[in-house]
């Protein structure tokens, strides 16, 4: 099982940039880019709340799901 962050597709859409973006929400830059990169292990739903509002979507349009392909 694979989650997958696509939040930099929706600050592009958007046209807003991370430093905006960390600004409108309180976190760090440093932590914003390891939540766009995947890097991290959860995310809070306050901050998951706060991201939507911001960028006027839903957690959908942030996080995926993909199934892990068996390459054996």
């Amino acid at each position: 099982m694979t989650i997958v962050v696509n939040l930099d597709v929706m600050l592009a859409r958007r046209k807003v940039k991370s430093k905006q973006l960390a600004q409108a929400i309180g976190i760090t830059e440093q932590n914003l880019s390891l939540l766009k990169s995947g890097k991290v292990k959860g995310v809070r739903f306050a901050t998951l709340d706060k991201i939507c509002a911001t960028l006027n979507c839903q957690p959908g349009d942030i996080l995926g799901y993909r199934e892990d392909i068996d390459e054996s």
